[in-house]
């Protein structure tokens, strides 16, 4: 990718790693290379924060409608260049040009949104409960922040951690996933167009997480970690935050259910499935990856899903009339294939799907499988990949059960005509949100996150911009 910045954003420029270590960015698509990324290394680390640190007090200081404008012109950047950054992403990630586009736009939308939140950081005035003291509340920014954004959504990710942030007046060290950081970068791009002060964001693109990472969170001078991966990443990260007490937001690993009742309008169910299932190629952590269909209508949703299914195209997310990029690499794709097969050795039934195509690239057809043993392991497991696995139930109190046996609590989708139950089931799931009738449940001015093993802390919404403010509170003699 030619026109796309390869190298580290320290302190406002664009330098090679120290020790001019560089890493490969590969096409899933095809297995080649993209290009080569400067690849951080501690001494990297160590330069991205003390920009952020330097940088951090003066940007405090910056007025609330200066961050407002600066975010303001980055989401008009980004809208202005969506086929650059989506082909970008379709080359980097996989995910169709289509599915890109909508990327994009959703990740313009946290610029716009925490543009609005960042002129309405308030505070409060009251007279304690002794009436001798007046109290005073203000907000203000918790510090440099470390952000650690995933592959699965490599633009929308980093602007829902950065739109915030920026908003607060706190600085930032951005490390994205090492499969995908050219798109990071050139979100770095963007936000120096749009006047972002030198040393606010720092990119340190790296393949050595641990020596970039682990220093900084144990160091003390970083004061927030904002997180997006994997439940067992996230418990270690949160041990190495423990020792300097630096603050958490973490987005972790989901296990959604999707519950089909049996007065569901199928059609629309089977619609929500699609969209909850196959939305990244099914590498999401809102994924749907438990079907749960009453047994009397299970049948016919399982063959309506198949055939809707069978008729997605598989290929390069750059080709035209594509449905279903390749996974992120061969260990995604290994993944998939062997969850597969344990299901269908425990007596799964393939309706669709469930082989490896031959040929370049790390591409999965879409799958449904029906009669899954509920010990199969890809009912607790995180399939993140195009795989539908339908098991049944009789009644609501099983199926309530059964969703919430799980150590992850994301997100839950609920199909039914009845308000009554509707209701009810919602507020029985342990999950931090619920599609009710819908397979999607991500919007910027939703706060988005879940409880359990699935996180900590909300992203998005009025609630995104917390994660980033601490309150001081003033006492004053009232005469």
């Amino acid at each position: 990718m030619p026109d796309t910045p390869t190298q580290l954003f320290l302190g406002g420029a664009w330098v090679d790693a120290a020790d001019g270590a560089v890493m490969p960015v590969d096409d899933p698509a095809t297995g080649e290379i993209l290009a080569h990324v400067a690849d951080a290394g501690p001494k990297d680390a160590r330069l991205a924060e003390e920009a952020a640190v330097q940088a951090q007090q003066e940007w405090a200081r910056t007025a609330p409608r200066v961050r407002s404008e600066i975010l303001r012109r980055a989401h008009e950047i980004v809208l202005e260049r969506t086929d650059e950054l989506a082909r970008l992403m379709t080359s980097e990630m996989g995910k169709p040009l289509a599915e890109a586009k909508g990327e994009v736009a959703y990740a313009a939308e946290f610029f716009r949104w925490f543009s609005e939140e960042a002129v309405r950081i308030d505070g409060g005035h009251g007279i304690l409960p002794d009436g001798r003291h007046r109290m005073l509340l203000s907000r203000r920014p918790v510090g440099p922040c470390l952000l650690i954004t995933p592959w699965n959504f490599p633009l929308a990710m980093g602007t829902r951690k950065i739109g915030p942030a920026i908003a607060a007046g706190c600085t930032m060290v951005l490390k994205p996933a090492p499969q995908t950081p050219l798109s990071s970068l050139a979100l770095a791009e963007i936000l120096k167009e749009a006047g972002l002060p030198d040393g606010v964001l720092n990119v340190v693109p790296t393949s050595r997480a641990g020596e970039v990472c682990e220093p900084l969170l144990r160091g003390g001078r970083i004061r927030k970690l904002s997180f997006t991966g994997s439940t067992a990443v996230g418990r270690l990260l949160l041990a190495q935050c423990a020792d300097t007490v630096v603050r958490t937001s973490m987005e972790l690993g989901g296990n959604a259910p999707f519950v089909v009742f049996d007065d569901a309008d199928l059609e629309n169910a089977v619609d929500g499935a699609m969209v909850a299932k196959m939305r990244n190629m099914g590498e999401a952590c809102t994924a749907a990856n438990r079907f749960f269909v009453h047994g009397s209508v299970a049948r016919e949703f399982a063959d309506r899903l198949a055939r809707r299914m069978a008729t997605l195209v598989v290929g390069p997310g750059t080709e035209d009339g594509v449905d279903v990029g390749p996974l992120i690499d061969a260990a995604g794709r290994a993944k998939v294939e062997d969850l597969v097969a344990d299901a269908v050795g425990r007596g799964a039934r393939v309706l669709t799907g469930g082989h490896t195509p031959a040929g370049p690239g790390w591409f999965y057809p879409p799958t449904v499988l029906t009669d899954v043993a509920p010990d199969s392991r890809l009912m607790g497991t995180e399939i993140f990949g195009p795989v539908a696995a339908i098991l049944t139930f009789d009644d609501e109190d099983e199926v309530v059960r059964r969703a919430n046996d799980t150590p992850w609590g994301l997100v839950g989708y609920v199909f039914t005509e009845g308000l009554d139950r509707a209701l009810r089931v919602s507020e029985r799931l342990e999950v931090g949100m619920v599609g009710l009738n819908t397979g999607l449940v991500s919007s910027p001015a939703a706060p988005f996150g879940g409880v359990k093993q699935s996180g900590l802390g909300r992203e998005g919404g009025r609630v995104g911009i917390e994660e980033f403010l601490e309150y001081q509170y003033v006492a004053l003699p009232t005469g």
